[in-house]
């Protein structure tokens, strides 16, 4: 059987971050069925080109918008998902592709989706995540709880859903923010499924319980969360991940999940369930 080919775009402009070492472990999880490369998108102005079968496009800093129509690295990463999106309605043997994070912010803005803009506050730690019907019947939110938890860190965020674009595209929001009754904001989309190829997350579903708490619990790390965020968010933070369940379930199921329904795809003649 032949070996797939998966791309890792890289939006961390060269920070060090928890997120590329936990999406590198889940992929090596495949590690019997695929190759896989790093491109470093905005440092290195790299991309992959489409002879790649498989994409996670990762989280990153800053504002998901900035330096729009500039000719830089985010030009350039639309040109790239302009053509994944090109070849999956061209092609019989479609590209799969996985957006988390600052990518599904701006893969839900080049769709013209919804509005993405500025949170009035961070969010910052592990939350619970409400899925939507759709996201219910979903091959990688069903056997999740409701709500189910999940690492968040956020500084933007995509709302104001446009129907219209979503039923033109065929697109479906898959779940919501967790709901806050004291709080007259609307709740953000966190995630979303353009087609049976295409599907993202405003969430860190690869985020590991053990590696964060041990990331978080570095002298240097500690002085730099309570200093940007206070001593009680970073405490609370803390004993949410020293309870390993409580995103163990989303970590195990929704991109590895992914992974698993590619390979099945690309590699069987019978057509797959939704990836």
């Amino acid at each position: 059987m032949s070996r797939l080919r998966l791309a890792i775009l890289d939006l961390y402009n060269g920070i060090p971050n928890q997120g590329m070492r936990c999406i590198r472990e889940i992929v090596e999880q495949f590690a019997d069925r695929l190759d896989y490369d790093v491109f470093d998108v905005r440092a290195e102005g790299k991309l992959p080109d489409l002879s790649y079968d498989v994409f996670i496009s990762s989280g990153g800093p800053g504002d998901p918008l900035d330096g729009e129509g500039e000719g830089g690295w985010q030009e350039n990463w639309n040109e790239w998902l302009e053509g994944v999106h090109q070849h999956n309605l061209a092609n019989e043997k479609k590209k799969f592709v996985f957006f988390i994070c600052h990518s599904f912010q701006m893969a839900v803005h080049h769709f013209k989706l919804a509005q993405v803009v500025a949170r009035r506050g961070i969010s910052f730690g592990t939350f619970p995540i409400r899925p939507t019907k759709a996201g219910k019947q979903d091959i990688l939110f069903a056997d999740l709880e409701d709500p189910f938890w999940a690492a968040d860190f956020r500084r933007f965020q995509a709302i104001q859903p446009n129907e219209n674009r979503l039923q033109e595209i065929g697109a479906e929001i898959l779940a919501l923010e967790k709901i806050r009754p004291h709080v007259k904001l609307e709740r953000a989309i966190m995630a979303m499924r353009w087609s049976d190829e295409m599907v993202g997350v405003q969430f860190h579903p690869e985020a590991d319980a053990e590696g964060m708490l041990a990331h978080f619990s570095r002298p240097d790390i500690k002085l730099e969360v309570i200093a940007e965020h206070g001593r009680d968010k970073w405490m609370q933070m803390m004993e949410d991940l020293s309870d390993p369940e409580r995103i163990r379930k989303t970590h195990d199921a929704i991109l590895p999940g992914f992974i698993t329904r590619a390979i099945l795809s690309l590699t069987v003649s019978e057509p797959a369930e939704k990836a």
